[in-house]
């Protein structure tokens, strides 16, 4: 399948979206009984389609920066990445149909969200929706996937999603009403991927056991011409629930897989370089009040070369380590810490796209402008953000209504200035976001 053909990318993410619509609508029994669940029948449809949800959620923000960068972006800032400017980025639509996970019984259901704004920048994917937008706010179908509970192996049973994915490695995600700032960690930016075309599986061994695996055409690609090589690539790991009482939970995702364009390092580097993706994080519930959260990433890339002073080459390296404290002072406000040190060990990794389609032509191997890293050695970045999240229950049908004003400070804490245009060893802003959700 080769999805740059003669449809364009948006009229291809309609399609797969219409499919898999259609496919629910034909397995309407699949929660009456494991023997009749291709069956039809217009009252099993209408109990299918009763559960049925559509919600909606719009987001905007800024990030300001009183040094007044030249060029104006913040570095190291994808979601806020303009300077004191303020922008929407999000508005987004989601119909779906849950798996209950309560119930160990074939079960299909679906998920489809189309998002509009400027973080659609950073979220398309090679071939579906990256050439069809050029100004800051742009479309994407953030998510378009078939759900299904499989009955199999074990009591838990077996969870798939087949489709147009969001990324699960890590703590902070592409919904702002899940995460706890604005802004995110460098390690949530450039260590882990982001979208998948694929199939991904969640086998509940035990009740304290799940194994995760799956497989796609890599971070941010589809099929055919729209994958920047020629292999797939795969998730594997592992979640530890309930530990402790129910209060602490761990979470470790590893992936492997080629990710670099053909057009930047050659067919056989782009099939054989491998990109080695490891994060492990646990979450522990103190109190009512008070929760912990620790994360540690390790991204190792073959085929991301930087000279060495011998002349000869290296692959590219970058650990991390994010602390997060969640504080809630009532049932209104909370307050939200993140502590991060991200090391790159050869600046390959941390940049800042300065165009609104550079950060796709660079995963597609396309020519694209960026301001990176100072040269010559890594840098390892420090980053302090605190926030107070406001977040009543308004009730009358609306679901969430958020309000996060932020502070944030970076730093290089190796003597580099990679900040405000090359001038400073560090960052100051603040701002932050506004999220209400039907």
């Amino acid at each position: 399948m080769n999805l740059s053909g003669k449809k364009s990318g948006l009229a291809v993410a309609l399609s797969v979206a219409s499919v898999l619509v259609a496919v629910p609508l034909k397995s309407a029994k699949a929660q009456v009984h494991p023997f009749s669940a291709f069956s039809s029948g217009g009252s099993d449809l209408s109990h299918w389609l009763s559960d049925v949800t559509l919600i909606g959620q719009i987001e905007g923000g800024i990030m300001a920066n009183p040094a007044r960068p030249n060029p104006g972006y913040n570095f190291g800032d994808f979601l806020a990445d303009h300077a004191n400017q303020v922008q929407l980025n999000q508005a987004e639509f989601t119909l779906s149909k849950a798996i209950d996970a309560s119930k160990n019984t074939y079960q299909v259901g679906f998920t489809l969200e189309g998002l509009y704004g400027s973080d659609a920048r950073y979220y398309h994917l090679v071939g579906v929706s990256d050439q069809e937008w050029k100004a800051r706010y742009q479309l994407i179908p953030a998510q378009a996937h078939m759900d299904v509970h499989l009955p199999w192996l074990t009591s838990g049973g077996l969870d798939m999603q087949a489709g147009i994915l969001q990324a699960p490695m890590g703590v902070e995600g592409l919904d702002p009403a899940s995460r706890a700032f604005y802004t995110l960690a460098y390690t949530s930016e450039y260590s882990v991927p982001f979208q998948h075309v694929g199939a991904m599986f969640n086998w509940h061994v035990t009740p304290i056991l799940d194994v995760t695996f799956g497989i796609d055409t890599g971070n941010q690609t589809s099929f055919g011409a729209s994958d920047n090589n020629s292999r797939p690539a795969g998730y594997f790991g592992f979640n530890l629930n309930n530990l402790l009482g129910g209060k602490l939970r761990i979470v470790e995702l590893s992936r492997v897989g080629p990710e670099n364009s053909w057009m930047s390092v050659g067919h056989y580097e782009a099939d054989h370089a491998q990109r080695f993706w490891n994060d492990i994080n646990a979450t522990y519930q103190v109190n009512d009040k008070l929760s912990l959260t620790a994360e540690f990433n390790y991204l190792h890339d073959e085929g991301i070369r930087g000279a060495r002073p011998d002349g000869q080459f290296r692959g590219a390296d970058a650990e991390s380590f994010v602390s997060f404290l969640s504080y809630k002072i009532n049932k209104d406000f909370t307050f939200n810490y993140r502590g991060e040190i991200y090391r790159d060990n050869n600046n390959s990794m941390v940049a800042t796209f300065t165009t609104n389609n550079s950060y796709m032509n660079a995963i597609a191997g396309r020519p694209y402008s960026t301001m990176t890293g100072p040269g010559g050695h890594g840098t390892t970045y420090g980053d302090l953000s605190l926030n107070v999240a406001y977040r009543p229950d308004l009730g009358n049908h609306i679901r969430i209504f958020q309000l996060r004003p932020e502070i944030r400070f970076d730093r290089a804490l190796n003597t580099t200035s990679p900040f405000n245009g090359g001038r400073n060893d560090g960052m100051f802003t603040f701002g932050g976001d506004a999220v209400i959700g039907f």
